[in-house]
């Protein structure tokens, strides 16, 4: 009898260690890990081809493949232009949930999008997994435009504030937002001076209409007009980082500051996941976009085309994305590109 009663309680302690190792198994908090990628990586820049997004997306993609980073598996790059990067933002949302082989790029030009594009959709809905680069926005005209200096522009924009048609990217993006500060800064009409603001697409859009004289003005990232600076074609007027930077001329070109306009802007750019993807997925995705970040691949990109490291991931990425939200809607309404 006694053993009988030993063997159950031996049986009831064995029960109860597995039945404890079981609920610690199921409390973890630590996702499984996961193959990945697992297929093809589809990472897309929601505008039109030769802009900032385009170049960063192709950027990532060949850095991923010459740093053998995708697991034997390969990426591909596709464009989803219009509103902002707003329409790709939607598609993501809506048709990739819970994908996580789908990757979109992402930036300050979207969070201004959302506003003035009165999107239904917002980086919120998406999985944040990392800032990538920041960059400093110009102000160029053609090398024959009677505008030598910055304040001889926005004297211009004071004078007459339809007088002068900008041109960029995408309405209510980091160009456009440039624009409506630099109006402010000047104590011109900004509202009136946004309006004379002409959005483009992609860069190579926005190139070919200052160079045709479609418009006068053009506001970019840095990168993006440094072919035709160097060439002579256009001529660099101010930079809107903290620090003078050469743009393409041979030597550093001025801060707005330096032009006595209190204005400084960054324009940055991150990634995103789709919603819906599991917490494993999630993990693995940002660790295969923190070994990108580590590479020598990625460096030399960022060295090329002079862009910034900006690496901020995960939560901490999270966190960036809502306080941007927040303070962009404020400019926004502030320079009357709000809703």
């Amino acid at each position: 009898m006694l053993k009988k009663v030993l063997s159950l309680a031996v049986a009831a302690i064995a029960l109860g260690t597995a039945g404890c190792a079981e609920q610690s198994v199921g409390e973890s908090n630590e996702p499984a890990a996961v193959t990945y990628p697992s297929k093809t990586l589809q990472i897309m820049a929601p505008a039109a081809a030769g802009g900032g997004w385009d170049t960063t997306a192709r950027s990532m993609q060949k850095a991923f493949q010459d740093a053998n980073l995708l697991n034997g598996q390969s990426a591909e790059v596709r464009n989803v232009t219009g509103a902002a990067g707003t329409i790709g933002l939607a598609e993501l949302v809506s048709s990739h949930a819970g994908n996580a082989h789908q990757l979109m790029i992402t930036g300050l030009v979207m969070v201004g999008g959302v506003v003035t594009n009165k999107s239904q959709v917002n980086l919120t809905q998406t999985t944040p997994i990392a800032t990538l680069t920041s960059e400093s926005e110009v102000v160029v005209v053609r090398k024959d435009s009677p505008y030598q200096t910055l304040k001889d522009l926005l004297d211009a924009a004071k004078a007459d504030p339809t007088a002068v048609k900008w041109g960029g990217g995408s309405a209510g993006g980091t160009d456009h937002i440039l624009v409506g500060l630099l109006a402010k800064a000047a104590g011109a009409d900004a509202k009136t001076v946004a309006k004379q603001y002409v959005a483009y697409s992609g860069g190579g859009e926005a190139k070919a209409a200052l160079l045709s004289g479609d418009i006068s003005v053009g506001v970019s990232g840095a990168s993006e007009f440094t072919d035709l600076v160097k060439a002579g074609e256009l001529r660099a007027l101010a930079v809107s980082g903290g620090s003078p930077e050469d743009v393409g001329a041979g030597s550093p070109t001025a801060t707005i500051k330096d032009a006595g306009y209190d204005v400084e802007l960054l324009n940055w750019r991150g990634v995103v996941a789709p919603p819906g993807i599991s917490d494993a997925d999630r993990t693995a995705v940002i660790g295969l976009v923190d070994k990108l970040h580590a590479s020598e691949q990625w460096k030399q990109a960022l060295t090329d085309k002079k862009w910034t490291d900006f690496y901020k991931s995960g939560d901490e990425a999270k966190a960036y994305f809502e306080a941007e939200s927040t303070r962009i809607t404020s400019v926004l309404a502030e320079i009357g590109l709000g809703q």
